[in-house]
């Protein structure tokens, strides 16, 4: 899927911006979903960064959205998401899996420092 991506748009500023705010918004919406854990002494934190990396179905769905072509109104086909949008989520989708190992690894020896004292 990253092969579709143009290049050129790493070099755009409103793109990467929107790359970062929808990437703000991923991890953020997994922290929100960590809430919905109900067992007792389970550490929602951990959780939740355990599930920042799940953008991989928002990819192979935003590479269908860049190659399927529907008409405006004078007929002329436009995708349904442009290569803009289509890098920003391969941007988020990188950004996301390269962060989760690190944050896991703080969090869990957060977990195992705590259990020691």
């Amino acid at each position: 899927m990253g092969m579709k991506v143009d290049l050129r748009f790493f070099a755009r500023l409103d793109s990467l911006g929107f790359a970062l705010a929808l990437t703000f918004v991923a991890i953020i919406g997994k922290q929100v979903c960590s809430l919905g854990v109900l067992e007792r002494n389970t550490d929602r934190l951990t959780v939740g960064l355990g599930m920042i990396p799940r953008g991989e179905v928002g990819l192979i769905f935003a590479g269908i959205g860049a190659t399927l072509m529907l008409p405006d109104m004078h007929g002329t086909p436009h995708p349904v998401i442009g290569l803009g949008v289509f890098g920003s989520v391969v941007i988020m989708v990188i950004v996301t899996t390269l962060v989760t190992p690190p944050l896991l690894k703080w969090s869990l020896g957060r977990k195992a420092s705590s259990s020691k004292q």
